[in-house]
């Protein structure tokens, strides 16, 4: 059996009909070389303070940011002059020039679907914010401190 496309890029491109402001979940792991924890307090703390900022210029809207170990989950939007891919590419790079990150080249998206009473989107958050307590890493979700909830 052949595999089509079998390590080719993935491309993340926002279809022009969707939105802005739809939101995307998005999880980035980091590369198995990476030395460091994302969950480092320096280096947790460097990311949560550099997502804050892409968000203050209105680089993608943050509606929830979350730091595991090994990788991370948002649930982001962003706006019509934005490139996902481009944005999320900038902000890996910049991170792993300043700070040593080994990110995968890759990373998954999933853009969230909506309806009019906002269930996929409180489920995608709630999902995440379990995430440390599943992992065994607390014993309540509201103990994490690797996390940004703007909704």
């Amino acid at each position: 059996m052949t595999w089509h496309g079998f390590g080719k890029r993935l491309h993340h491109d926002v279809p022009p009909w969707v939105d802005p402001g739809n939101f995307f979940h998005l999880c980035i792991r980091v590369a198995r070389e990476q030395p460091t924890l994302l969950t480092d307090p320096n280096l947790a703390t460097a990311l949560l303070k550099s997502t804050q900022f892409y968000h203050s210029k209105s680089r993608w809207w943050l509606g929830l940011f979350l730091l595991m170990p090994d990788h991370l989950h948002a649930l982001a939007a962003f706006p019509r002059q934005e490139d996902m891919s481009a944005v999320i590419g900038d902000w890996k790079r910049w991170h792993a020039t300043k700070h040593g990150v080994l990110w995968q080249r890759e990373y998954f998206d999933h853009r969230i679907r909506e309806d009019e009473r906002g269930v996929q989107l409180q489920n995608q958050a709630e999902y995440i914010l379990n995430n440390p307590v599943r992992a065994g890493l607390c014993m309540r979700r509201e103990d994490w401190p690797w996390k940004i909830e703007s909704f």
